[in-house]
């Protein structure tokens, strides 16, 4: 009878799954980046180019540190997307606003004038956009292919 001999290359598999890994966070996390950019709404580009990534020991991170890109992935007023935002209208000073879309209350651009004079914009929110979000929908499925390829590549 044939002697069997039994090889240890556990090590070899941790290390080729942890080069995966490693891989994958980069490359899902520049996937997030680029597509998450692609959706959100282009006014000033602001927030488009705030959007950053990190890729850190076991997790990958895409994520603004722009104040505007919360209300465009979770909407205002109105629109909010859970409903909880805010009931009542508030005001945006037209002097000083840099958007090309006006603010609007009820769909419709709307001035009014406070006590000291100053022209206002009055709106009852923001629509979301939702580009963190629809990246990932958008993303997810070229993800995990790309995880595929990566461990066939590595483990072979």
């Amino acid at each position: 009878m044939a002697e069997v001999i039994f090889e240890d290359n556990s090590v070899a598999v941790i290390d080729a799954l942890e080069s995966v890994k490693e891989q994958w966070l980069d490359d899902v996390t520049r996937m997030l980046l680029n597509q998450t950019q692609q959706n959100s709404r282009v006014d000033t580009g602001q927030t488009k180019s705030s959007w950053d990534r990190k890729v850190l020991e076991n997790e990958g991170v895409v994520g603004s540190s722009s104040e505007n890109a919360i209300w465009e992935e979770f909407g205002t007023g109105d629109y909010a997307v859970n409903g909880n935002g805010r009931k009542t209208p508030w005001y945006v000073p037209v002097e000083g606003y840099l958007g090309s879309k006006r603010p609007t209350f009820n769909g419709r651009v709307v001035i009014v004038y406070g006590k000291n004079g100053k022209a206002y914009y009055k709106t009852n929110g923001k629509k979301p956009v939702r580009p963190l979000e629809n990246a990932k929908t958008t993303v997810e499925p070229k993800a995990k292919k790309r995880l595929e390829q990566l461990a066939k590549e590595k483990l072979n």
